[in-house]
């Protein structure tokens, strides 16, 4: 679990650090305020990729001829690693081949969102969704591309805010055939 309290510790040592006084008005709830927001974005901490799986794997009997599911446009924020800075305007496009199940679709965006609420790469949440979604669904054919804006690109070192980072994960069938591939990377900007 989340330590909240150690949390709104460190963030008052951290304004004290930056030459701040937390106790003035504007900032004397802003330890608990972060504490709290920190519970909400990294709540995928909790939990491991095969705990999200089983949370968001409600599946269905796939029709007899199902072709591959693709989800676009699911948009998720995260965090890097690196300097706990944002990567928003995150668009993750998700795509499946059935293996005699489908899988409920707002349960692919929640794995997206929870896979999200970690710190993390942009590549590993590609793959990590991928894991997921692959077990929750029953399938190793699977594709993630995620395009994304990161803040430790655009607010701090290089400073260019046109900078859009794209990745791609491909498992199973999605490794080798370009037409399921082209299914979710056509259009991502």
């Amino acid at each position: 679990m989340i330590d909240q309290h150690a949390i709104e510790e460190h963030i008052r040592g951290i304004l004290l650090a930056l030459g701040e006084n937390p106790d003035r008005e504007g900032l004397a709830e802003t330890p608990a305020r972060v504490a709290r927001m920190y519970a909400e974005v990294f709540d995928g901490i909790n939990y491991t990729n095969h705990e999200i799986a089983e949370m968001f794997g409600k599946t269905f009997s796939a029709p007899q001829n199902a072709g591959p599911v693709v989800v676009r446009d699911i948009e998720v924020f995260s965090f890097c690693e690196h300097h706990m800075a944002l990567m928003y305007d995150m668009s993750v496009h998700v795509a499946y081949v059935p293996h005699g199940k489908v899988i409920g679709l707002s349960k692919i965006a929640r794995i997206c969102d929870m896979a999200a609420k970690r710190l993390q790469l942009q590549e590993r949440l590609g793959s990590d969704i991928a894991e997921i979604l692959s077990e929750a669904a029953g399938t190793p054919d699977v594709g993630v591309v995620i395009a994304g804006t990161h803040s430790c690109m655009t607010a701090r070192g290089i400073r260019n805010a046109s900078a859009r980072t794209v990745t791609q994960t491909f498992c199973g069938r999605f490794l080798d055939d370009a037409n399921l591939q082209r299914l979710i990377t056509e259009g991502v900007k």
